[in-house]
């Protein structure tokens, strides 16, 4: 059987090949198509939020598929966009709704936000590489996470950023040989280890970080020789990590729908 780490370096080896093959796939080419046909004529939130096909594909490709049910939620991200400090997806730690508010930016463009090149190409590449990780995990959990957390790393700043994310600190844990009962630890004191324990620096290092995953597989390989891992666990309910209390019960008292 192939390992973790000869498997995620088959994919990196050659990556644009790797994401060329998905990009082809049927369901991947039709959708992309769809999309680049579509999104040009979006002129606004509400245009966005009106098309679900175009909503999913833009969830996907930020890896907010698991979210995609939370539309109040989402359209108050973009709704506020990034430039305000108290934007709403400023005030979250999980930096893929920042992203997506820059990726859509209708509060700072207004109806042209879909005109950039990072609303089209740069979208459609997003949404190949989600797929090419998925894909991987099918196989084998620890290459979606090695995949994930290469491409991650860099937008770490602080033991908190990996905290917010429960893919990126499953790979932490994992390389860290630290039990799952760790996650449940006072917060302050586990981003406490994280930035004691790490150079996160070196994250922002492709070498370096290559040489973290070497440890990460190697590791994942000892804690799930029968590859029973569950697929999904570390993909899931990650997204509402690091909003306060007073935050969660805001967004409760949203609307349902996207309104």
């Amino acid at each position: 059987m192939t390992t973790t780490y000869t498997s995620y370096k088959l994919i990196t080896a050659d990556l644009q090949t790797s994401l060329s093959r998905v990009s082809e796939q049927p369901d991947v080419k039709r959708e992309t198509e769809y999309y680049l046909s579509k999104i040009g004529s979006v002129k606004s939130v509400d245009d966005f939020f009106a098309d679900s096909r175009l909503y999913n594909y833009v969830m996907k490709a930020h890896g907010l598929e698991d979210m995609a049910y939370a539309k109040a939620f989402m359209r108050k991200v973009l709704t506020e966009g990034v430039d305000d400090k108290d934007a709403f997806a400023n005030q979250l730690t999980d930096t893929r709704y920042k992203a997506l508010a820059e990726s859509l930016n209708f509060a700072k463009y207004g109806e042209f936000a879909t005109t950039f090149e990072r609303a089209q190409k740069g979208m459609v590449d997003k949404y190949t590489r989600q797929t090419l990780e998925i894909s991987a995990g099918e196989d084998n959990t620890g290459v979606r996470l090695a995949l994930y957390f290469e491409r991650m790393a860099s937008t770490v700043t602080s033991g908190y950023s990996i905290i917010a994310d429960d893919a990126l600190a499953q790979v932490v844990r994992t390389a860290f040989q630290l039990p799952a009962e760790f996650a449940a630890t006072d917060i302050d004191r586990q981003a406490a280890y994280y930035e004691e324990m790490l150079d996160l620096e070196d994250f922002k290092d492709p070498l370096k970080v290559g040489k973290f995953l070497e440890r990460f597989t190697a590791m994942w390989e000892l804690e799930n020789p029968s590859g029973s891992y569950d697929p999904l666990t570390a993909f899931q309910s990650s997204s509402l990590t690091g909003i306060s209390t007073d935050l969660l019960l805001s967004i409760n008292n949203l609307k349902l729908g996207g309104r």
